[in-house]
C-alpha cells in the first residue's frame, strides 16, 4: 500500500515537471552536466521550477515527495532542493537537508539548495558543516564549503574556516572548484586572512591558480590586488 502511495506521489510530480518541459533546454543542460545522463533531465527551467517549489511545498504532495528517494530524474532533485528552500523551521529544515545530501550528484543540485532559514541559525548549523567537510560524498562536501562560503565569511568569519576548507585534499573537479570558489570570495570579503594561503603555496596547484582566475575576474578585487595576484600564478 505504501509503495503504491509513493507511486501515485512519483505520478503527480512527474506530469507537472513534463507539463513544463523544453526539450532544447535539456539538451542545453546536458551540456552543463556531465555526471547526470541526458535521459534523466526533462528540461525545466528554475524559475518554473522555483514557482511549483513555492505553490507545493506546504501541501502532503511534497512531504511525501520529499520521502520519494531516491529521484530518477535531474529535474525532481531541483525541486527537492527549492522545496527545501522554502522551510522555515530551521531544525525540520536541517534534518530534511541532511537526508537529501546522499543522494546529491551534480554541482547544480549542490549549489541551489541553500535553505533561507541557515542565515539565522548560523551557530548551530556550524558543527554539520564541519562534519559535512569529513564527508567521503563530493557534493556533501562541496555544500559544506558552500555553506562556509554564503554565511561565514563576513561578520560570522574566523581564520580557521579558511584552513577547514583547505584541508580537503581531493582530486574530484567539482571540489577543487567549489575551493577556488570559496578562496577567491574570502579574498575578497578578507584579504588579509587569505592571501598567505596563496603567499604559502598551501593549496593544490589547480586550486591554487584557479583561486588566482577567479579572484582576477571579480570585481570585488582591486587593480592593485590582481596585479600581486598575477605574480603568485604557479607556472
Amino acid at each position: 500500500m505504501q509503495q503504491v502511495h509513493k507511486d501515485i506521489i512519483s505520478d503527480i510530480i512527474h506530469h507537472s515537471l513534463f507539463a513544463l518541459q523544453d526539450k532544447a533546454y535539456a539538451d542545453f543542460q546536458s551540456r552543463l552536466l556531465p555526471t547526470v545522463p541526458r535521459e534523466a533531465i526533462i528540461g525545466v527551467r528554475t524559475p518554473e521550477l522555483r514557482k511549483l517549489a513555492k505553490q507545493i511545498h506546504k501541501t502532503p504532495v511534497a512531504q511525501q515527495f520529499l520521502q520519494n528517494l531516491p529521484h530518477r530524474f535531474f529535474d525532481e532533485k531541483q525541486l527537492h532542493a527549492f522545496i527545501l528552500c522554502e522551510e522555515k523551521d530551521f531544525s525540520a529544515c536541517l534534518a530534511e537537508v541532511e537526508r537529501f545530501l546522499p543522494f546529491v550528484d551534480n554541482w547544480a543540485t549542490c549549489d541551489q539548495l541553500s535553505p533561507k532559514c541557515f542565515k539565522q541559525h548560523r551557530a548551530e548549523l556550524l558543527p554539520y558543516i564541519h562534519r559535512w567537510l569529513d564527508s567521503e560524498h563530493t557534493y556533501t562536501i562541496r555544500f559544506g564549503m558552500e555553506m562556509l562560503m554564503r554565511y561565514f565569511l563576513d561578520e560570522a568569519f574566523s581564520p580557521e574556516y579558511l584552513s577547514w576548507v583547505a584541508s580537503v585534499q581531493s582530486g574530484e573537479y567539482y571540489l577543487r572548484m567549489m575551493q577556488a570558489w570559496f578562496f577567491a570570495t574570502a579574498l575578497a570579503k578578507q584579504w588579509d586572512a587569505t592571501l598567505p594561503y596563496l603567499e604559502q603555496y598551501r593549496l593544490q596547484p589547480f586550486t591554487h591558480n584557479k583561486t588566482i582566475q577567479k579572484a582576477i575576474e571579480s570585481y570585488r578585487i582591486t587593480d592593485k590586488q590582481k596585479e600581486l595576484l598575477r605574480t603568485l600564478r604557479i607556472k
